[in-house]
């Protein structure tokens, strides 16, 4: 990546759930190493994943460089508006797009 520092991406993951595979996939296609948290049943495993999911009930849970982006859906919101390019340091700067096209992507339409 050019002299940029690698971001740091955590996914908290659980067996057998389907959108933690898919985020996975996304990094990989982005080239972008993760550090996959597999969530436990174990106290002091359900205790980190409470602190670095703020109390999320869900997987997977996705932080980069410290910030919790949240699930799946989350994640593919930031990637259709091309903030999570930025946030990769794969992107300087959003692309420029009209405010309906910013608002189809929020909204999650096609």
């Amino acid at each position: 990546m050019s002299g940029k520092q690698n971001p740091e991406v955590v996914i908290w993951t659980n067996r057998g759930c389907g959108a933690c595979v898919r985020a996975k996939q996304l990094f990989e296609r982005k080239q972008i190493d993760v550090t996959e948290r597999r969530l436990k049943n174990t106290p002091s495993i359900q205790r980190a994943f409470a602190l670095a999911s703020k109390g999320a009930k869900t997987v997977p849970q996705i932080i980069i460089n410290g910030s919790l982006v949240g699930g799946f859906d989350n994640l593919l919101l930031l990637d259709k508006s091309g903030e999570l390019d930025v946030m990769l340091g794969l992107a300087n700067t959003l692309p420029r797009r009209t405010a309906w096209q910013r608002f189809r992507a929020w909204a999650g339409l096609r």
